[in-house]
């Protein structure tokens, strides 16, 4: 299907080792009340949620490898800029402060920071929205992703979602599907046909996907659920009662309103915490250019910067996307081409540590 508009580009980024960041970190989680506390998510503050193991990076050289017809990028941060980034008019970034209202900043919430995106300036009706360590690994063809009236997506490839109410335990995702099925059960009506029958929940989840959407649909839903917007809204930290609604309410009000429309993708995903990692990538990379699209969880933690695990991974994408992506400052004697190199050798585990929490972290004087 021909489309006339370019599809813009929208990543979240940040780089949790600058030391001005971690100092608002720190200051924001001790500043959290005890209540706040017992609401948060697992995994909601350790170092992998927020560590640049330079994904972006790589994203950008996977986004030119295989859709350089794509709009204008927009690279949604907290007064951070990558330090290797060339200015360029087919980007922009875009700071917190200039998308979101003061009063809710700071917040290292990606779900939080995510309802906001379509507030962007000058961002295209059709987009598509990227955490940076989602890759696309095979060429975009944009009618995979958008038809004349929607987007596609495609269900995870994890268990079922048990019928139960949200958990502290619970992944983002789990919760965000019985998020969704509390609110669209409460308000749908009831269908056209005959009998009328209520919404029908599936009880999954969406894949760790490029999320295509569109900016109308998100400004029309933000009037229909201003609670679930609001409550979003609200967190500093992620928190397991108010989970990410972008990547599952919206999809699945759509999908209930003929807005969506489910497509099987090859997509694969792997976590750099997981027994086995040198493998799964070894896999992994045999299948860029094949595969729709995929995600490298960051799920080591609290473990140091230097965790071999860490440098398996990066080793891999720089196998994979060795070309340096016209978004990026060369060092001298560093070339935009060149051979790649050979597999990574296999992981010896290191004993881990751990860096300090963010409460523990030392304020800046």
């Amino acid at each position: 299907m021909p489309h006339a508009k370019a599809i813009d580009i929208v990543y979240l980024w940040v780089d949790g080792s600058d030391a001005i960041w971690r100092h608002k970190r720190a200051r924001a989680a001790r500043g959290l009340s005890a209540r706040d506390r017992a609401g948060l998510a697992p995994h909601s503050n350790v170092e992998g949620r927020f560590r640049d193991n330079d994904e972006l990076r790589y994203n950008l050289r996977a986004l030119q490898r295989f859709f350089p017809g794509h709009g204008h990028i927009y690279l949604v941060t907290d007064a951070q800029t990558p330090a290797w980034l060339v200015p360029s008019a087919g980007l922009s970034v875009v700071d917190h402060r200039a998308l979101m209202p003061a009063a809710a900043l700071p917040t290292f919430d990606s779900g939080h920071i995510e309802s906001y995106i379509h507030h962007i300036e000058g961002l295209s009706e059709r987009f598509i929205y990227l955490n940076d360590d989602v890759f696309f690994g095979k060429p975009v063809v944009p009618g995979d992703w958008f038809w004349e009236n929607g987007t596609y997506a495609t269900w995870s490839d994890e268990p079922p979602v048990a019928d139960a109410p949200l958990h502290p335990q619970a992944s983002a995702l789990v919760n965000a599907s019985r998020l969704s099925r509390q609110w669209l059960a409460a308000h749908e009506p009831p269908s056209q046909g005959t009998p009328a029958t209520p919404y029908a929940h599936t009880f999954r989840t969406f894949a760790h996907s490029p999320r295509p959407m569109l900016r109308s649909l998100l400004y029309e839903l933000e009037g229909l659920a201003p609670g679930l917007f609001d409550s979003v809204r609200s967190t500093v930290f992620r928190t397991w009662h108010k989970p990410t609604i972008v990547s599952d309410f919206v999809i699945r009000w759509a999908l209930a309103h003929g807005r969506v429309r489910l497509r099987e993708s090859s997509h694969a995903y792997v976590g750099s915490g997981d027994v086995g990692l040198a493998r799964s990538l070894d896999a992994l990379a045999s299948r860029f250019g094949a595969v729709d699209f995929c995600c490298i969880n960051d799920t080591t933690d609290d473990a140091p910067s230097h965790d071999p695990r860490l440098g398996l991974v990066r080793g891999m994408l720089q196998q994979c996307f060795p070309d340096a992506s016209r978004f990026e400052r060369m060092a001298p004697g560093e070339r935009r081409t060149g051979p790649r190199s050979n597999s990574p050798a296999p992981l010896h585990f290191q004993p881990r540590q751990r860096l300090p929490a963010a409460d523990e972290l030392v304020p800046l004087a």
